[in-house]
């Protein structure tokens, strides 16, 4: 009996769970008919979803289904933005909605969503992106039974949402990052306590300026619902924003016309320990053991309603009086704080809203620093009073707060600065409405980096005036360099407050600038990740910067170079630095250079011209990558050389160095008082080897004018002619960055260098005879590459028509000889007639004879085959 019961058990366990399995499948399609009803009748908007599942084991004993990559997208104003994207959707319900018809709704009891966007943007007329619920042209509604879905939730919650707000009409720009929100409560009843924790990172920008980024907020709430009237009440609550504690009292409404704010909130203890809870968590440090004294409050209320033209009225005080704090194991202490800041509106009018930061003040030691601003018409014209005033001593800041460094700083920073401008006028760079007046210092200044870098500026002194900031005096070292600046910075504060163009005029002189000293080094990859390094940035000349310095160092270290009397001028603007006038001397010459970088574009370019003078060959093709690769002549020519060089191309963007593949241009040199080092030179030894009556370090190479030109990683070489004695050498060609070449050699070579096979000719030739042959031409082509060099020359051939020249000399003497032979028989041989029949007969005779005798003769002069 057990048995049975067991067996029959196991079956119905078995069934049971495959049907868990199969129901999802039978109800799939009805489950996605559903959604897109609830989603058409809904919404005038764009919506799709890669795919809608249902699942009975997730919450089981209820169903959950679960909607994958939901994406709403805007029509007509906001065309394309995109308003929801859900990475997942799951809707909780009981089993029994899965069995109902097509015509009855679905009751939802829970929702949870993950990595989701809200982006809700009104657009400068004040139209909001959001607004896409489908008007009712009837008006008529419909009863809860009629729609395919119905809320009867009991819990929510979502993870890891981004949500954007964006008021293009008053420049408004709220992100809340990082958002984590969950709550549970009953809203099958019409009033209900909603029990809510929330996580996020909050930044808000304010027509171009930045008033909170990352800033953390933490909530824990219960809420009181009244559904009927759309109110929420504050009850049981704390915040916390960063680690400053808040606790709200009051409640919002919403009404059809406006939202109806009437909020009190303060911080829950007077401790000064919330003021350091207020310091951003990058840059905070744990509270423990923190002694403080003093006070520091946040009090504030809002009331009113939020509507198209009004905001409720609000007055947020932030004080202390005579507080301290000190951490623990630091030596320092900071005192005598005092901080009465106030954020009010009276009105109702945001533009009325004003800051007053009457007073903040505190001491390190014996050193005093003082600051106060004032700021109102915040939305129109924001106008800025403020005032600084003090001295720090930066070798305390570490001493009295945990600064985050891996070496502390040292140096004295004063300042005695007062401004007062309005944003229009800063916009307008109309000068004479701001005022800006005092001066900053630092002195002693020391600064370490994590690659045990130092910078140490000795002094430095800035004056503001209203249209510039001078900066009267900069001397710094750092490493091997040291640096001495002074120069105007104009339109600061357009810049700072509205993005617009920094404009700069410096001056710099150095008595030795090391390159490697402003250079940073990379984090050196770490062996036990195995985590994929992070691509390097493109580097981009700033958009922003309008500047140029003039420059003069009496050393400049770069790589492997020592360039003296340095001089020149860079301007930086429009994505571009444009180099003029630069001279250096080196290389036992000078060379100059005009050029310019652009990283406007996604490949940066660059274009220059270069000018060398009077420089070292082998010292410029050594130490010269670009030049080793146009002319790899390193050690093989010694001399000096004048040269004019133009060239552009691409630039790697992470380093910004050639993409010598990229680069064409063309270069004119010649060559001074010049030697050739044949045994440094592996083509040299093999053209020698195979043109042996050429001495290959006997060359001469003085005054040789050369053409070039490179383009897409090839060098060609236009004709030029050497001189060798009295051989005629015509040398052009290709090669390549790579090292590959194909050069043609042309020689006018003299028949007496062609060896002994070409000696035998000439030694059987008179002297007279032997001036007249003429000069052999002789090719040879040079291909593979510097260093394994193939070369083929057509000397055999050269051989042969030396030959030739000497056989058709030949014949042409000899047949002269035999042209002259006949003419003289012929005329000793011809006498006066005799009328007599004998000496007629004795005529014929001698004339045959003689005609025999030269026809024998000639056919004995071209018998005989050359």
């Amino acid at each position: 009996m057990l048995k049975k019961i067991l067996k029959i058990t196991a079956i119905m366990l078995v069934v049971f769970v495959a049907a868990l399995f199969a129901i999802p499948y039978f109800f799939k399609d009805q489950i996605k008919a559903k959604i897109a009803d609830a989603i058409n009748e809904s919404v005038d908007a764009k919506v799709s979803f890669a795919d809608a599942d249902l699942s009975l084991f997730r919450n089981f004993p209820n169903a959950t289904v679960g909607i994958e990559k939901l994406v709403i997208i805007n029509k007509a104003p906001f065309e394309g933005d995109t308003l929801v994207s859900l990475g997942e959707l799951n809707l909780k319900m009981s089993v029994k909605e899965l069995f109902k018809g097509k015509e009855e709704p679905l009751s939802i009891q829970g929702i949870t969503s993950e990595n989701g966007l809200i982006n809700i943007i009104f657009n400068k007329d004040g139209v909001g992106n959001f607004d896409i619920a489908l008007k009712d042209k009837k008006e008529t509604q419909k009863d809860d039974n009629s729609k395919p879905l119905s809320l009867k939730i009991q819990n929510y919650k979502i993870e890891n949402f981004t949500f954007r707000y964006i008021d293009q009409g008053s420049k408004i720009k709220m992100v809340i990052d990082s958002l984590n929100h969950e709550g549970t409560g009953d809203f099958t009843n019409s009033k209900l306590d909603l029990t809510t924790k929330s996580t996020a990172k909050v930044s808000l920008d304010m027509d171009k300026i930045n008033y909170m980024k990352n800033v953390k907020l933490t909530l824990d709430a219960v809420l009181g619902i009244d559904l009927n009237q759309s109110k929420y009440t504050f009850k049981e609550n704390k915040a916390l924003i960063n680690q400053l504690p808040l606790e709200f009292d009051g409640f919002i409404q919403m009404t059809d016309k406006a939202q109806i704010y009437d909020l009190k909130f303060k911080t829950p203890t007077s401790s000064f320990t919330n003021f350091l809870g207020l310091i951003p968590s990058a840059y905070a440090s744990s509270l423990d053991g923190v002694k403080t004294t003093g006070d520091f409050t946040v009090a504030g209320f809002a009331k009113g309603e939020l509507t198209d033209t009004t905001v409720p009225k609000f007055n947020i005080a932030i004080a202390s009086n005579n507080a301290s704090f000190q951490y623990p194991n630091l030596p320092k202490s900071v005192q005598n704080i005092v901080i009465d800041t106030k954020i009010i509106n009276e009105t109702g009018i945001l533009n009325d809203t004003y800051v007053n930061l009457d007073k903040l003040s505190f001491r390190i030691d014996q050193d005093v620093f003082n600051a106060k601003a004032n700021i109102k018409n915040i939305t129109v014209n924001p106008i800025v009073d403020a005032a600084l005033k003090g001295t720090i001593n930066l070798a305390n800041l570490s001493k009295a707060y945990p600064i985050k460094m891996d070496k502390p700083l040292a140096g004295i920073l004063k300042a005695d600065v007062t401004t007062n401008f309005d944003m229009a006028s800063v916009e307008k760079s109309q000068y004479q409405n701001i005022k800006n007046a005092g001066t900053m210092s630092l002195s002693g200044f020391k600064y370490t980096d994590e690659n045990n870098k130092s910078m140490n500026i000795s002094t430095a002194l800035v004056e503001f005036n209203p249209s510039k900031i001078n900066l009267k005096q900069f001397n710094a070292t750092t490493g091997k360099s040291d640096l001495a600046i002074n120069g105007v910075l104009e339109n600061f504060y357009g810049f700072m407050f509205k993005k617009q163009e920094l404009r700069g005029n410096f001056n710099m002189s150095s008595n030795q600038l090391a390159v490697d000293d402003f250079m940073t080094a990379g984090e050196p990859a770490k062996a036990e990740t195995k985590t994929a390094a992070k691509p390097a940035e493109a580097m981009k000349i700033p958009a922003f910067l309008n500047c140029t310095l003039n420059a003069k160092a009496t050393t400049v270290l770069y790589d492997n170079l020592k360039l003296k009397d340095v001089s020149g001028r860079l301007i930086i603007k429009d994505e571009k630095a444009l180099l003029e006038n630069f001279k250096t001397s080196i290389f036992g010459g000078t060379i100059g250079l005009t050029g310019a970088v652009s990283t406007k574009e996604k490949v940066p370019t660059f274009d220059m011209n270069l000018g060398f003078n009077q420089v070292d060959i082998a010292q410029t093709f050594t130490q010269l990558d670009m030049m080793k690769k146009i002319a790899p002549i390193a050690g093989i020519i010694n001399g000096k050389l004048n040269s004019t060089i133009k060239l552009n191309g691409k630039l790697d963007s992470k380093e910004l160095t050639p993409d010598l593949s990229s680069i064409s241009g063309d270069l004119l040199g010649q060559l001074l008082s010049s030697t050739v080092n044949a045994k440094n030179s592996t083509l040299l030894n093999a053209l020698g080897s195979n043109i042996k009556f050429i001495d290959m370090n006997k060359v001469n190479l003085n005054d040789i004018k050369a053409a070039l030109t490179f383009e897409n990683g090839k060098v060609n070489v236009k004709p030029f002619d050497i001189k060798y004695q009295d051989i005629k050498i015509t040398v052009g060609g290709t090669h390549g960055f790579d090292q590959t070449m194909n050069y043609n050699l042309k020689l006018d070579v003299p028949a007496k260098y062609l060896g002994s096979e070409a000696n035998a000719f000439i030694s059987k030739m008179s002297p007279a005879d032997a001036a007249k042959l003429e000069n052999i031409p002789i090719n040879a082509m040079i291909t593979g590459n510097f260093s394994s060099p193939k070369i083929s020359t057509d000397m055999k051939s050269a051989v042969s028509s030396l030959a030739s020249q000497v056989a058709n000399q030949q014949k042409e003497k000899l047949t002269q000889k035999g042209t002259s032979a006949l003419n003289d028989l012929i005329n000793k041989n011809t006498k006066a007639k005799d009328t007599t029949q004998a000496a007629k007969t004795e005529k014929e005779q001698k004339t045959q004879e003689v005609t025999k005798k030269a026809s024998d003769l000639l056919n004995g002069l071209f018998k005989k085959k050359n």
